[in-house]
């Protein structure tokens, strides 16, 4: 767990080992690690409410909290991973462009476009507050899949080649139906039967569109890396948030 908050959060608590073995617990708890940052972001809603904020600043600033406490950490794997696949190179060169330090059109315009639709879905939905540790939860739920039996590194080194592989996809399905259950008792403590329903099908939506970029990803760059990670997050938080705002 230690690792887990250390890898995908702020908080800085020290793991005593970062092995294969290790690396797999941490990606099997890495959904609770969603508690923490939608747990920040929904608090900024919260006080942005009792400050009489109107609805859009609010989300404004709950996506800017969630970013934070990430050090935005997804983000950039989200539009280093827009311009590796947005280049058309080869698999090498797609890598040695997400590998580099700036930012180019792609990263860009994706990361725009992300931050705009989590911030206009956070405005507009019935239940801002809960529905963002749903789709925080849901966002880190990708990771086990992607780090589960099958998938490779596309590296030989880094947190890819760490984690890759070491998940049994049986594994995964337990941690799925867990978040499932959970997310659908938050929906139904705020919106009755169908939140539930709407909880459960933004967690079903989030991990879909997280598993269909996994596979792109990894017929493009010939496995995961750090980067493929960070923007299976980011896509499945706001792809489920999608949902939770059509509520």
């Amino acid at each position: 767990m230690r690792l887990a908050v250390t890898l995908l959060t702020i908080v800085p608590l020290r793991a005593d080992r970062a092995d294969r073995d290790t690396a797999r617990r941490a990606m099997l708890l890495a959904p609770l690690t969603g508690l923490v940052v939608g747990g920040g972001a929904a608090a900024v809603l919260l006080l942005g409410d009792l400050a009489g904020l109107a609805a859009l600043p609010r989300a404004a600033l709950a996506v800017a909290a969630a970013a934070v406490l990430t050090r935005a950490l997804h983000l950039d794997g989200l539009a280093d991973l827009a311009d590796g696949l947005g280049s058309g190179r080869p698999p090498e060169d797609a890598l040695a462009i997400m590998k580099r330090s700036d930012i180019g059109p792609f990263g860009v315009v994706t990361l725009l476009l992300t931050l705009l639709v989590q911030a206009g879905c956070l405005a507009t939905a019935p239940d801002a507050a809960t529905g963002v540790v749903i789709a925080a939860v849901t966002g880190r739920l990708a990771l086990p899949w992607a780090c589960r039996t099958g998938v490779p590194s596309a590296r030989p080194g880094g947190l890819g080649a760490l984690v890759a592989g070491t998940v049994a996809t049986r594994a995964a399905v337990a941690v799925t139906g867990a978040v499932l259950v959970a997310a659908a008792l938050a929906g139904a403590a705020a919106g009755g039967a169908e939140g539930a329903l709407y909880a459960a099908l933004a967690v079903v939506a989030g991990l879909g569109a997280a598993l269909l970029m996994l596979r792109h990803a990894v017929r493009r760059l010939g496995g995961v890396t750090g980067d493929v990670f960070g923007a299976l997050v980011e896509l499945a938080a706001t792809a489920a948030l999608v949902v939770l705002a059509a509520a």
